[in-house]
């Protein structure tokens, strides 16, 4: 296309960016993406065993910070660990989650808790607390980026019993809508709602459903790791910094095609 540099247009050289829940499945997708494209990455996560694996695939290229997000203290830790390194944050991936079925009339407290305090409270907290350094980091027509890691568990009604996590997912792509009205323009905030991925979280549903879940697909696949670097690619690019407020399906076409 004349006059447009298509390689500049998705390249993230000289940007810097938080992925929460990145030594891992959708997070460590996200990761290799942002890397690829050019920024310094930082992988935020509770195992050091597995911070220290996912830095050794990508190759040495990220930075881990041990996190623990499940409380308001240890968002708050993350948050004063990437300011005393970095005055500007250009990306943050808020992808750190947790999962809970059970049925309906045995649903525990603690699981409800759990959930919602990790997969929203600490989406909104770890935002806030980081807004200095998006702020700082956004340049005219060249905003910092959030990017919410939703699901079509919070599209569609799941199939399981995992009451929390398709709520919480809700929340999280109604939060992403609340948050870009107010924290534009110098943020953009976008949700990514992922159907099947191979990962630890969707591991024991993929191997008992895993057929009938691609049978289910209009694309006729599970998703690769490439489909879900691409989408934070774009979304965290010069390509896409006239997009907030979306949440984007990335499912083959499962939540959108019924």
């Amino acid at each position: 296309m004349a006059g447009i540099d298509l390689r500049a247009l998705f390249a993230l050289d000289g940007k810097t960016a938080l992925v929460t829940g990145g030594s891992r499945g959708i997070g460590l997708m996200i990761a290799q993406g942002l890397v690829g494209a050019g920024a310094r990455v930082y992988l935020a996560a509770r195992k050091p065993d597995e911070l220290a694996a996912a830095v050794e695939a990508l190759d040495g290229a990220a930075t881990p910070i041990v996190a623990d997000l499940a409380t308001q203290a240890g968002t708050r830790a993350l948050a004063d660990a990437i300011a005393e390194r970095e005055p500007a944050l250009h990306i943050l991936v808020n992808n750190a989650g947790a999962n809970w079925g059970a049925p309906l009339d045995e649903y525990p407290e603690s699981g409800w808790d759990k959930v919602m305090a990790l997969n929203v409270k600490a989406v909104f907290d770890l935002t806030r607390f980081l807004r200095p350094q998006l702020e700082a980091a956004s340049r005219a027509g060249d905003p910092a980026r959030v990017v919410n890691v939703g699901s079509i568990d919070g599209i569609q009604v799941p199939a399981l019993e995992t009451y929390a996590y398709s709520a919480s997912k809700a929340a999280v792509h109604h939060l992403t809508r609340v948050l870009a009205r107010k924290l534009a323009p110098k943020i953009t905030v976008n949700a990514i709602a992922p159907g099947p991925f191979e990962s630890k979280m969707m591991a024991a549903t993929l191997e008992r459903f895993g057929e009938a879940i691609r049978a289910s697909c209009p694309l006729g696949r599970i998703g690769e790791p490439e489909d879900m670097a691409g989408i934070a690619i774009y979304l965290s690019s010069r390509a896409g910094a006239y997009v907030t407020g979306a949440v984007i399906p990335v499912d083959g076409g499962i939540a959108t095609t019924k």
